[in-house]
């Protein structure tokens, strides 16, 4: 494991929650609508003070159970997934930060007492469960097959779809291609490799994504890869949005979450898987400071990313020491 992996797992955090909280204030707004309250260049800075919405605070539930039980086995650990998110629903912030009304209805099946593998809502592909998912990425990026099932089941406890899981794994895998240095330019191809073609909606958003990236016009290039109300609210058009605006600014934080919050649609999710990405890729000093210093609970994703990193490094070294040593 790189000695920057302290620095990438703050530049995730720090990443996806900005990117969360440039979009927020957009989400709703059509592209037109974004031009003329905020200019022609769109929105280009966080509010002060930068909240942000159920994107971070899922985000943040999803690292709290891999490090709570990241090292045990699926069913422990999405009990883990399933207390956090209870705890999310009931946190008295939650109602004011835009909460996915699939995930509540997920979440609500787990408090009655529903098993995970049941609790999600049938057929929804909304992006509710990949845009939290980073995490995972980020804890088992040597552990591909863990990565896999983890991602696809913290989804299920509240979207059942096959393009939601293929989503929620490829944003995860997207994860671990960045702190491992990989060019986003073959990201497509790898994602794709990876997920096997067990969705075909994913993979033709991810083909749509590719073809468009050399494109001259971004808004005709984003309203082509995710056409369905200005983009982004389904899984498979966040992840493949969001890829586009890491490949269309793969060494600039700042370009990259511009583009994922100004597209008209679901601003935030876009710019904040976006954000990820491109915050693990470069590390938190690619983000501006004066961004970070108005990101609301710093401190808290601060510690949060040392705690996920520490988690990483036992479970290095416990896979290590059950190596059985060659003959």
């Amino acid at each position: 494991m790189s000695l920057l992996d302290s620095d990438r797992a703050r530049g995730m955090f720090f990443g996806l929650a900005l990117g969360d909280a440039l979009g927020w204030p957009v989400e709703f707004m059509s592209r037109p609508e974004i031009l003329v309250r905020y200019g022609r260049s769109g929105i280009l800075a966080p509010p002060d003070p930068a909240l942000y919405t159920d994107d971070t605070q899922m985000s943040i539930a999803v690292a709290e159970a891999l490090i709570e039980a990241g090292q045990h086995d699926l069913d422990v650990l999405m009990g883990a997934v399933a207390r956090n998110f209870i705890g999310w629903k009931r946190d008295p912030t939650t109602p004011q930060r835009a909460p996915g009304a699939t995930s509540i209805r997920g979440v609500n099946a787990l408090e009655r007492g529903a098993p995970w593998r049941e609790a999600g809502v049938r057929d929804s592909k909304g992006c509710g469960a990949c845009m939290r998912v980073a995490p995972v990425g980020f804890l088992y990026q040597n552990e591909p097959g863990r990565l896999q099932s983890t991602a696809r089941s913290q989804g299920i406890l509240t979207h059942r779809h096959p393009t939601s899981d293929a989503a929620c794994i490829a944003a995860a895998y997207l994860i671990k291609l960045a702190l491992e240095g990989v060019e986003p330019a073959a990201y497509p191809e790898r994602v794709l490799k990876f997920i096997g073609g067990t969705a075909p909606e994913f993979d033709a958003a991810v083909e749509r994504a590719q073809e468009a990236l050399d494109w001259p016009d971004e808004e005709t290039a984003l309203n082509y890869i995710g056409p369905t109300r200005g983009g982004g609210w389904t899984a498979e058009e966040a992840v493949a949005m969001a890829l586009y605006c890491v490949m269309r600014q793969p060494d600039d934080y700042v370009a990259g979450v511009r583009l994922g919050a100004n597209i008209g649609g679901d601003s935030d999710s876009v710019a904040s898987i976006a954000g990820g990405i491109l915050g693990t890729r470069l590390g938190a000093g690619a983000i501006p400071a004066d961004w970070i210093a108005r990101l609301e609970n710093q401190e808290y994703l601060a510690q949060l990313a040392a705690r996920l990193t520490r988690k990483k490094v036992e479970q290095l070294i416990a896979a290590t020491h059950n190596t059985p040593e060659t003959p």
